[in-house]
């Protein structure tokens, strides 16, 4: 892989961004993650620490998984913009939505491994509670809730990496077998760095432009509204939410353009490579 190709690829994802009907087609999704993402902090805002801890991590999951089957519609939307050919949204969702649901069923055993580490979370929760030796178990026993909150971190890590290596994977094909997540290991094993490097580049518009979005939030929140029931919270954000979804659009196409590109890019050195191996 040459820096040829990478700025090759990178180019293209780029110009293909900037479709009326592709933007307006995905501000609607993104709204739909933001809303799941607000109800979720609402809730969370005067739980106590357990429960905020899963409203945290589960919009992340639930939304993850929305844009696992959205990503299917991009990738085949891209994949006949760059080939020149007819687009037809609804015929592309009409020719997807089985595919798109089965997919769904890819996330479901990560969700599941959250829900028991978190519920082992509240184990340790309920030790701390415990009439006199509450607090000193709980200092001793502090491991737990780090490692149970560290493997819930490792778990979002992993998902955004399936929304870069799975999508493509998966919308090249006709269904979701477990010959795709096959083929992603052995793509990642071809090439661990450049895959990782690949997958860095494509999320840098969402970090950038993402994490200024937050920050403008965050102070907003803090400096102008004074929101304290959770209703008022969920309103408050619910507003902010409105566009910073529409902002965040263009980085989620060009995500998913990307990783498309990226992905027929190792598909392509995985065969030279084996064509120049001994046989």
């Amino acid at each position: 892989m040459t820096w040829n190709e990478v700025e090759y690829i990178f180019n293209r994802s780029l110009k293909f961004i900037f479709s009326k009907r592709k933007l307006l087609f995905t501000v609607p999704v993104l709204i739909l993650c933001g809303l799941i993402i607000v109800c979720f902090r609402a809730l969370g805002a005067k739980s106590n620490d357990w429960m905020a801890v899963s409203m945290t991590f589960l919009p992340i999951f639930f939304s993850s998984t929305l844009l696992l089957a959205f990503g299917i519609l991009l990738t085949r939307i891209y994949h006949h913009e760059v080939k020149g050919l007819a687009v037809s949204y609804r015929e592309t969702l009409t020719t997807s939505k089985n595919l798109m649901v089965e997919v769904v069923y890819l996330a479901v055993p990560m969700i599941l491994v959250y829900l028991l580490l978190w519920i082992v979370l509240g184990i340790f929760y309920l030790f701390k509670e415990i009439p006199v030796i509450g607090d000193a178990l709980g200092v001793i026993l502090s491991f737990g809730p780090f490692l149970l909150l560290l493997g819930s971190y490792i778990l979002s890590v992993i998902n955004l990496a399936m929304l870069f290596f799975v999508t493509p994977s998966v919308s090249f094909k006709s269904s979701a077998q477990i010959e795709v997540l096959q083929g992603v290991l052995k793509r990642l094993k071809f090439s661990p760095f450049s895959n990782l490097a690949l997958m860095v580049m494509g999320l840098l518009p969402l970090i950038l432009i993402g994490g200024l979005m937050l920050v403008a939030a965050i102070a907003t929140g803090n400096n102008y509204v004074a929101a304290e029931s959770p209703f008022a919270i969920g309103v408050e954000w619910f507003f902010i939410m409105l566009p910073f979804s529409a902002l965040l659009t263009p980085a989620v196409i060009f995500f998913f353009n990307f990783s498309a590109e990226s992905h027929v890019l190792m598909v392509k050195k995985m065969k030279e490579a084996e064509c120049e191996s001994p046989s």
